[in-house]
């Protein structure tokens, strides 16, 4: 695959991911009642739900910022990770399996973003010298 195609498939990865927890984000700190509903039957409390839509649109604002940032950028996939785990698990248990579609759709579309990422941003790693 080359750099373009990597690039293409990136930026288009990251932008629907924006979309989606960027929507998610913003119903969570506006108290839309469909999303605070479902979250709260879902069981979790609602300064965690505050607390979720203001991580999620932080992270959008990191993960838009082109060639910057990566260290970061690692730390906002991690959460994103964290958040679908964390609401594939829920829905799960409290919804059934048909209500985790979502997650699943969500997972491989991040696991495509973040293969991508690492193709354009390779870690780099150093020994540290113990001194």
């Amino acid at each position: 695959m080359n750099l373009k195609t990597t690039k293409v498939i990136y930026w288009t990865g990251a932008i629907l991911t924006s979309l989606w927890f960027g929507a998610s984000g913003f119903f969570e700190l506006t108290t839309n009642p469909i999303v605070w509903g479902i979250t709260q039957q879902l069981g979790y409390p609602s300064h965690f739900i505050y607390i979720l839509g203001v991580a999620k649109v932080s992270g959008v604002v990191v993960l838009l910022t082109p060639n910057k940032l990566l260290r970061l950028k690692e730390w906002v996939f991690a959460g994103i990770f964290f958040d679908i785990i964390f609401a594939f698990a829920s829905k799960l248990a409290v919804l059934g399996i048909g209500a985790t579609t979502d997650a699943i759709v969500a997972s491989a579309m991040v696991a495509v973003t973040y293969a991508m990422f690492r193709r354009l941003y390779p870690a780099y790693y150093s020994e540290v010298m113990a001194g």
